[in-house]
């Protein structure tokens, strides 16, 4: 077999895929490079703005937790807040005014009328000797009559004999003047005369003792019956007294009001003087609360105050502060005012201000835990996202704002609550 020669193989060379490279800029060659050294440089800038800015910033705080606040210019009503409780102002206790057994007329809660009878102490000794007095005075007012009858009828005897005295002593001047006539005509003795003399001289001095006796028995005579009228009058007084007591046994209300406490059992025995129940008068409601002393030295009575509970508001005024302190308070009473509460009881809870003074043009702010904290005397000021710690000082506080006296301008914002993490930190950064 005759083989055939084979047909030469053409390579495909590279000329198709030769191009031509054109010489490419500088920029072009090291953009990536360039960008990204001017990515850092920026970065860097910013890092070293950002440690400029928070040099000197302790710690970070969530601004979500932090209570931010305006100062401002305005009027500021200077003000108390507390709790109070209603009082009665007219609660009167009621005693047992002898020694035995009461009955109760009422319970506790039922409402009674002034001069009610709530309960009767029937107290056998005392209705006793009310008795035995009673016919004292019978006695001694006997006694006085008696007096005054016998007074009149000595003052009657006198009277008479002063009548017949003056009678004798003109019979006497008589006889005289006719025996010194008949002396003189020679019918008469000289001793007759002188008899007669004699005769005269005593009628004159039985009449001036008559006189005598009878002007001074009027004298004598209200001695005595004042005297007996004393006595008489002196057991007068005891039996009212007794009369007042025995009365008191049937124990009255004083006021219009509501039965408090029942403090006995009811036909048991009591002391004198014990307590058996309490009135209270719904009519005269007060308010008392307790304030620290020095809130108490702001107080003064008649101050305007405003209360609230139950829903409901009323005008009041300050009635009176103790001058007592104790345990660190004093208490005050409020009285409220034209529009009298319907419905309180005694012991209520309520919600009292009172308004000490308002002024206007004042810069305040308001009142958050930071009036607490070191005194009140520093306060964190924002500005961005960070708060400085700046010296201010503080004046009055009301509820709701504080004065401030140096250290802040108006449209300031300060940090008033939340202050408690930044430990004092000069600088605080407010993250979001």
């Amino acid at each position: 077999m005759r083989l055939l020669p084979k047909e030469p193989v053409m390579l495909r060379d590279t000329a198709g895929q030769d191009r031509v490279i054109e010489r490419s800029s500088p920029w072009k060659r090291h953009r990536t490079w360039l960008l990204a050294g001017l990515a850092a440089v920026i970065a860097l800038g910013v890092l070293i703005a950002y440690l400029l800015r928070y040099s000197g910033a302790g710690v970070s705080v969530d601004r979500s937790r932090l209570t931010i606040a305006t100062v401002e210019r305005g009027s500021f009503i200077r003000d108390i807040a507390a709790d109070g409780q209603v009082v009665a102002a007219v609660s009167p206790t009621l005693y047992a005014n002898a020694l035995g057994t009461v009955t109760l007329k009422v319970h506790a809660g039922d409402t009674v009328s002034k001069g009610q009878v709530l309960a009767v102490v029937d107290s056998p000794d005392l209705t006793a000797k009310m008795s035995q007095e009673e016919a004292t005075a019978v006695g001694l007012r006997i006694d006085w009559q008696r007096a005054t009858l016998e007074a009149e009828q000595k003052l009657q005897q006198l009277r008479d004999a002063f009548n017949q005295a003056q009678v004798d002593q003109k019979t006497a001047q008589r006889e005289l003047d006719r025996s010194r006539k008949a002396y003189e005509l020679g019918s008469y003795t000289e001793l007759q005369a002188l008899k007669a003399q004699d005769s005269l001289e005593k009628a004159q001095f039985a009449y001036s003792q008559a006189k005598m006796n009878f002007e001074s028995q009027p004298k004598q005579n209200r001695f005595d019956i004042d005297s007996k009228k004393a006595l008489f009058d002196r057991q007068q007084f005891l039996v009212s007294d007794l009369k007042r007591q025995v009365d008191g046994l049937n124990v009255k209300s004083p006021v219009d009001g509501q039965v408090g406490q029942v403090q006995v059992a009811d036909r048991s025995s009591v002391a004198k003087d014990a307590p058996l129940l309490t009135v209270v008068d719904l009519s005269a409601l007060e308010v008392e609360i307790k304030v620290t002393e020095s809130l108490a030295r702001d107080l003064r009575p008649g101050m305007s105050a405003d209360l609230e509970g139950a829903g409901h508001h009323w005008a009041g005024t300050v009635s009176g502060v103790s001058p007592e302190v104790v345990a660190g308070q004093v208490t005050a009473r409020l009285r409220f005012g034209v529009e009298k509460p319907a419905g309180l009881r005694q012991s209520q809870r309520l919600s009292v201000r009172i308004f000490i003074d308002r002024r206007d043009n004042v810069l305040m702010v308001d009142r958050g835990a930071f009036v607490d904290q070191e005194g009140g005397g520093f306060a964190y000021i924002v500005h961005g996202n960070v708060a400085e710690r700046r010296p201010v000082q503080l004046g009055a506080a009301s509820i709701a704002k504080v004065e401030i006296l140096e250290g802040l301008s108006a449209g300031d914002q300060i940090v008033i609550s939340g202050t408690d993490e930044f430990k004092s930190a000069q600088r605080i950064i407010l993250s979001h």
